[in-house]
């Protein structure tokens, strides 16, 4: 039986162990922060905040996509390990202080304090696999890397609610600083991959920005736009997909998230390499078609089984957007300014999760009769996506971009001034 290139990769031992150990250090925290959500906005109810549930993500995004010029400008210049571990103890810190956070007002502000942890975290991580994987392989790394990830937060929410009626919300809490912690201790055993000419001892003079220069990377805009547009409803879903559970009478809050996670998580194993092969472009339109597909189903999904299957087509859309937007991302950057083009992706994926999960918490208010009216919202942003990458991108062939070269030697072929 002859094996499909993947399988054959990881039998291969194609990857080193540094990308292994990132991927189990991915799992880890995006697992760490994702097994809260399920319980989060019944708890801000029990709080007394119930009309805040729109915030809960919102405001975690907002510190996340403040912090992206940072945390890309201090990956560029002190390492992408320490931009890593610091996010990851952030997560560490909030899980402890959480069971301490009884007020609405104390709540929604660790909630601005944990968005910090993503707001660093991915930013050193994509930097450091885009340092250690070959060009031509990059699509599949990363779909890989995303593989890890996806199934850290399918678990997450699982295994939170688990604990929560086996044990105690404070409980869940606890477990959520410890799988951050183990996250932390992975990130020890990596060596930091940031040239040595290019590494500078932090000063906070590194936490002033060129707002011209240091935030953005002009050169992903298109990666950017596409970002917003698609992770748009993704904001919307995490906000509204608890009480649509109970709506429907699951009997888990979490089932939504088990079923869209191994949709993508299949996806990602057996299409890792596929803009890799047919090229970035190609492969973000049939996306955003699958994307538009699974919204399509979610507005009008009067059955658990129909839910399910959105839940399904969505997940397959994301399991194809994902390591391409960040693939995508990484090809038109720099590579002296990797971490701040990854940070400028980062900053949009913010944005659209922000603003769909603002925009989904003031539409739904709490009323189910108008769930569909948000994945309408949702369906209607991701088809301007379709639109956009038809109409306003000009599709590249496959194969590393041109300005691809080993970061490594970013100092000797570029300009003085390109190099943050």
């Amino acid at each position: 039986m002859e094996m499909s290139p993947t399988f054959a990769a990881l039998m291969l031992g194609s990857y080193s162990r540094g990308f292994w150990l990132m991927c189990l250090s991915s799992f880890l925290f995006f697992a760490s922060f994702n097994l809260l959500l399920p319980e989060l906005p019944g708890h801000l109810t029990r709080l007394g905040g119930g009309e805040y549930k729109g915030f809960i993500i919102a405001l975690f995004t907002l510190t996340a996509a403040i912090s992206r010029p940072f945390s890309g400008k201090l990956a560029d210049t002190v390492g992408r390990i320490p931009v890593m571990v610091l996010g990851s103890l952030v997560c560490v810190l909030c899980g402890l202080v959480y069971p301490w956070a009884l007020t609405v007002a104390s709540f929604l502000g660790l909630r601005l304090l944990h968005g910090f942890s993503t707001g660093f975290k991915p930013t050193g991580t994509a930097a450091f696999v885009a340092d250690i994987v070959p060009a031509e392989k990059r699509g599949e790394a990363m779909g890989l890397l995303g593989m890890t990830g996806s199934l850290g937060m399918a678990i997450g929410p699982w295994f939170g609610t688990q604990v929560v009626e086996h044990f105690s919300l404070n409980t869940m809490f606890y477990c959520s600083a410890g799988m951050a912690l183990l996250s932390v201790l992975v990130q020890g055993s990596l060596t930091e991959t940031l040239p040595l000419a290019q590494r500078r001892r932090f000063s906070f003079a590194l936490l002033r920005l060129d707002w011209r220069q240091e935030v953005l990377e002009p050169r992903v805009f298109a990666p950017a736009l596409t970002t917003i547009l698609c992770l748009f409803p993704f904001g919307a879903v995490l906000t509204v997909i608890p009480d649509q559970s109970q709506v429907l009478g699951l009997p888990s809050k979490g089932l939504f998230y088990i079923y869209y996670t191994v949709a993508a998580l299949v996806v990602r194993l057996v299409a890792g390499k596929a803009s890799d092969t047919y090229g970035r472009v190609p492969v973000l339109r049939w996306s955003a078609g699958i994307l538009a597909l699974g919204l399509a189903v979610l507005v009008w999904s009067p059955s658990v089984p129909v839910f399910l299957l959105g839940a399904v087509i969505f997940g397959v859309g994301t399991g194809l957007n994902s390591p391409t937007l960040y693939a995508w991302t990484i090809d038109l950057s720099h590579p002296a300014r990797r971490g701040r083009g990854v940070a400028t992706m980062y900053i949009a994926l913010e944005v659209g999760i922000g603003i769909g999960a603002l925009l989904a918490g003031w539409i739904f208010d709490n009323q189910p009769a108008r769930l569909p009216w948000v994945h309408a919202l949702s369906l209607a942003s991701v088809l301007a996506a379709l639109a956009y990458l038809w109409l306003g991108v000009q599709a590249q062939p496959p194969g590393p971009a041109e300005n691809d070269v080993p970061a490594a030697q970013a100092l000797a072929v570029g300009a003085p001034e390109e190099v943050v």
